[in-house]
């Protein structure tokens, strides 16, 4: 095991550190927020908020962990802190650095690490916004992107608490410090917004994911049974899209799968919402429209795809169904599923209605 080595600067870290106050605070919401989204995006069982002290690093937000701090001596996250910059271990096993570290070897048998460090405004890495897996893995461009957007967020939330926490401290004349009070708490709420929308959004396309999909298919069964109007879901798998990988590499790959999101959200405008499902595969919900509408609005995507200017030929697969009376939205996906495995079954570039 290799010891993460101290910053040249460590004494100017720790003093950023210590200047947030941060250190062996409860836990709150808002970080524990980021850790959750951190996972989601990234697909780990484990996410945290971790920060460097002279012998420990402790976590302020932690997702699918028990211990609240390690020492730094076997942390990866002192490893990042020391390169100041974003670090992905693919298999800590096959790693020298990592391979008999203890929490490779033990609990939590970590396989997996990739950690962007939180850098303050002085250029000091102070700590670490990680995502852990017991499983060797990679992480995808766009994850790893998201990942580092995400450290950024941890950042400007602590030093809105900092600032916030001076704000107290310092000022004296009421009516200037609600003044500012106010005007931090809407950045802070402007920013937890934005947070927010991208908890709901697919990182790599910018259409609804799945979280966001679900709660409008609810809405929008709701409504049908309410009203006794039509409505229809539509499940999109791309083609061969393996193959695309294999072939061409990850990078094509997400190429298609932002070509085709482009295809598909140009054809089902408002009120129908697209969405990236997982993976290659893509769903639609239609409010308001007829089984034998949303049979030519889906062959419309199809063809949309099919002939889209640019990027590698590709065609999707589409199962369609249409809701009917006392339908749940579990009996509407498995419906609309059947269909998709019907038209892949079937020679595939084609809509299936079930």
């Amino acid at each position: 095991m290799i010891h993460p080595p101290l910053p040249t600067n460590e004494d100017e870290r720790l003093s950023a550190l210590r200047r947030y106050q941060i250190l062996d605070t409860p836990a709150e919401e808002a970080y524990d927020d980021l850790v959750t989204i951190a996972s989601g995006i990234c697909g780990t069982p484990m996410a945290l908020v971790s920060l460097i002290d002279v012998e420990r690093q402790w976590f302020k937000a932690r997702a699918g962990l028990d211990a609240a701090q390690t020492p730094r001596e076997v942390s990866f996250c002192g490893h990042v802190v020391a390169r100041g910059r974003t670090m992905v271990v693919p298999d800590a096993m096959q790693d020298p650095r990592f391979h008999d570290n203890p929490l490779v070897t033990g609990d939590p048998s970590i396989r997996f690490y990739a950690g962007a460090p939180l850098v303050d405004s002085g250029g000091h890495a102070i700590g670490t916004l990680c995502v852990i897996d017991t499983v060797p893995r990679d992480l995808e461009p766009f994850q790893q992107r998201a990942l580092e957007s995400l450290s950024r967020q941890v950042m400007a939330l602590m030093e809105l608490r900092a600032a916030h926490r001076e704000l107290q401290h310092h000022l004296s004349e009421r009516e200037w410090y609600e003044r500012q009070l106010d005007q931090h708490q809407q950045q802070l709420q402007a920013r937890n917004a934005e947070l927010t929308l991208e908890s709901l959004t697919d990182a790599l396309t910018g259409l609804p994911n799945r979280r966001a999909f679900a709660a409008r298919m609810e809405q929008a069964l709701a409504h049908a049974h309410a009203g006794g109007a039509p409505m229809a879901l539509a499940i999109i798998d791309i083609d061969h899209f393996k193959q695309i990988n294999d072939l061409h590499g990850h990078p094509a790959g997400d190429d298609t799968l932002v070509k085709v999101a482009r295809a598909l959200a140009a054809q089902f405008t408002a009120p129908s919402v697209v969405a990236r499902f997982g993976g290659e595969e893509f769903a639609v919900v239609l409010p308001g429209v007829t089984a034998e509408a949303a049979q030519v609005q889906c062959d419309h995507a199809r063809e949309a795809v099919e002939w889209f200017p640019d990027g590698l030929p590709v065609t999707v697969s589409i199962g369609l169904t249409a809701v009917q009376s006392g339908d749940t939205v579990s009996a509407l996906y498995t419906r609309a599923d059947r269909g998709l495995y019907e038209a892949k079954r079937t020679g595939r570039n084609r809509v299936v209605a079930a």
